[in-house]
């Protein structure tokens, strides 16, 4: 079992190591990435990602692992941490949805002289000097940049260069690691290339000891009050399942230490500067995160039935709609009455008809509503032309309109509901 050969230091790369020549083709390679920081916390996931690069035998080859999850909670950084004690040069290639082939490999810059100079892109950098690559936010980037990839990532270990017509084996010592984020901005990557991103490590939350301790090593000059507040609040974020992550903690206390700081001689209090801190750098939708929780379980599905197309402009308990439950021996008239009023809808009230001809068999639609006069509620349509593709209704009270439109004929219209007032 063997670990990568160790490279020479950073920062005695030399102006001739960043020159090399291959198949009669120079290439200028990119600078590594020193970083300051550390791995805190989370002991068995860098252990996991270390084992990911070890080879048990000279046929064996590393693995290319992706580390998943949510925005800030540091998968870079875990990269990175391996990559130091490693001892080997690091590179950061920051995916994106435009990232073209050319960019991840070799990009052709035009010098002054009218003469045409290839310049490597990171990844290509590591795989020369067989350093560790972090292929960052990896699953923003479209297939086809995958594609170019897939050789590298399987026991070829090569990229071919159409721009520069070269191929480029990779060094033995060559390392890399795929960060992707839980969210819904991004690229599915196809199959291919996943089976190559093997295995999956999931990088969670920290625990209230470990989030302090992050803290207080990235802001060694917060106040303890400051940091229990932030942790606790974090901690109550995670057990919610909220995706406030370390990151937005950071951000969070240094905009209120600045606040606070900004005037002595009329300090900002700690918790007012804090809840301003957390209102601007997270919204105000963190200040209550159980109700945050609540709307976005609702959203997300949670344990709720599937959603119909009502359930996007109308809350469950709305009286307008159209699938509500209700009891069928109910006809109390608590809803919102309107003398005479076209029922006119506007966002996020958007309701409709289907198309409505007369003699057509949509004219049942209204057929089975009893006529409870003024104490009750009318259902009429406006008499609509020939060519009429859409019926409004009249209407006193709005609450059983679930009976004049189901499913079927459920369609949103961008109008507007004057008029209407409280049932009284």
């Amino acid at each position: 079992m063997s670990s990568p050969e160790s490279s020479s230091p950073q920062s005695q790369v030399s102006a001739d190591d960043l020159v090399v020549t291959i198949e009669g083709v120079e290439l200028k390679l990119a600078h590594p990435y020193e970083s300051p920081g550390d791995w805190i916390g989370q002991s068995e996931i860098l252990k996991q990602l270390l084992a990911c690069w070890i080879t048990v035998d000279d046929t064996d080859l590393p693995l290319t692992p992706r580390l998943l999850g949510s925005p800030g909670v540091g998968k870079t950084q875990l990269a990175i941490a391996a990559a130091k004690q490693q001892k080997l040069p690091l590179y950061i290639y920051q995916c994106t949805a435009d990232t073209r082939p050319e960019d991840l490999l070799i990009t052709p810059v035009l010098s002054r002289g009218g003469e045409i100079s290839y310049h490597a892109s990171p990844l290509v950098s590591a795989m020369i000097r067989g350093g560790v690559c972090i292929l960052d936010e990896g699953n923003r980037m479209n297939e086809k940049s995958w594609a170019s990839l897939a050789p590298l990532l399987d026991n070829r270990r090569y990229v071919e260069s159409i721009v520069a017509g070269i191929t480029i084996p990779a060094s033995r010592n060559f390392r890399a690691a795929v960060t992707m984020n839980q969210d819904e901005s991004t690229f599915e990557i196809p199959d291919y290339i996943l089976s190559r991103l093997q295995p999956t490590l999931q990088v969670g939350f920290p625990n209230k000891q470990d989030e302090m301790a992050i803290l207080q090593y990235h802001l060694p000059f917060a106040e303890p009050e400051m940091l229990a507040l932030t942790v606790d609040f974090l901690q109550h974020s995670h057990e919610l399942k909220l995706d406030f992550s370390s990151r937005d903690g950071i951000n969070l206390l240094r905009y209120a230490i600045k606040r606070m700081a900004q005037d002595p001689d009329h300090p900002v209090a700690h918790e007012d500067a804090w809840q301003e801190a957390l209102e601007k750098c997270l919204g105000e939708e963190a200040v209550d995160l159980e109700m945050l929780a609540e709307r976005r379980s609702r959203t997300l599905g949670g344990d709720a039935v599937p959603l119909g197309l009502a359930d996007l402009f109308f809350d469950p308990n709305d009286p307008l709609h159209p699938d509500r439950e209700e009891d069928d021996d109910d006809d109390d008239l608590d809803g919102i009455v309107g003398a005479d009023r076209t029922l006119e809808f506007s966002p996020p009230r958007l309701l409709g008809v289907e198309s409505h001809r007369p003699n057509s068999p949509s004219d049942g639609l209204f057929e089975d509503l009893p006529d409870r006069g003024e104490d009750g509620y009318v259902f009429t349509c406006e008499e609509p032309s020939a060519t009429a593709s859409t019926a409004h209704v009249p209407l006193t009270p709005s609450r059983p309109i679930r009976k004049l439109i189901g499913r079927s004929a459920f369609a949103a219209v961008n109008t507007r509901q004057p008029g209407l007032t409280p049932a009284g």
